[in-house]
């Protein structure tokens, strides 16, 4: 499976924007996927993942709150709507996807996951 993330740009402290990644070559329908991000000169980050249903997800304590993963199998597209953005929320983002025989599971780790998008840039200004 291949996927595109899009959606990223400006945005002003305290504003929304929202990511998404569309798959290609396949469905998502099996796939738990994930949003990672990585700021400059900063490790690669889990921000949050959703099971391959979208039943269960979960959150980075620094994103808990103000975002949400949500996922739709049927347009094979995952989104990361982003509310009340900090400074520090500015990074490249990823997102990712892995194969799951079970659902309910989501996988927080950036070696979990198989397939990679090419990341979206978040800028947050002042």
């Amino acid at each position: 499976v291949q996927l595109q993330a899009s959606g990223g740009g400006l945005v002003q402290a305290g504003g929304s924007l929202r990511v998404s990644c569309a798959a290609s070559g396949g469905t998502l329908s099996r796939y738990a996927m994930g949003w990672f991000r990585q700021a400059p000169g900063k490790e690669r980050e889990f921000v949050a993942a959703i099971s391959w249903s979208g039943g269960s997800t979960a959150y980075s304590d620094s994103v808990k709150g103000r975002f949400t993963i949500s996922k739709d199998n049927v347009k094979t597209t995952v989104y990361l709507q982003m509310n009340s953005l900090k400074l520090e929320d500015a990074a490249v983002y990823y997102c990712a996807a892995r194969g799951s025989l079970f659902d309910g599971t989501y996988y927080l780790r950036v070696s979990d996951y198989s397939y990679w998008g090419q990341g979206t840039q978040v800028t947050v200004s002042s």
